[in-house]
């Protein structure tokens, strides 16, 4: 089982991404982000190579694709909020959005 951030490393892993356009969800201990990109090829692309990045970390996004738009929601259901699990996936897809 995947642990929740701990306090003291909670705000300075969120405080990059926040600054990169993730916020933190309403109603739950998660974070999100929407992506865009110029067409659909290029967000399916990135969804692609976003898939093989979480099931190398065993960690599964929560997302949504219409056309060249990308939402996705990062939590750990196994510890009920925020883990390591998502700030690594969140940073990975920062990277490849770019």
């Amino acid at each position: 089982m995947t642990d929740s951030l701990p306090a003291d490393e909670r705000d300075a892993a969120l405080a990059p991404l926040l600054a990169n356009g993730w916020t933190m969800a309403e109603g739950r201990d998660a974070i999100e982000k929407s992506f865009k990109f110029r067409n659909f090829i290029e967000a399916f692309g990135f969804m692609t190579r976003c898939a093989m990045i979480a099931e190398k970390l065993n960690h599964h996004p929560e997302w949504f694709n219409v056309y060249n738009r990308v939402d996705v929601v990062l939590t750990t259901h196994d510890c009920g909020g925020l883990s390591e699990l998502d700030i690594k996936l969140a940073r990975r897809m920062d990277k490849l959005s770019g």
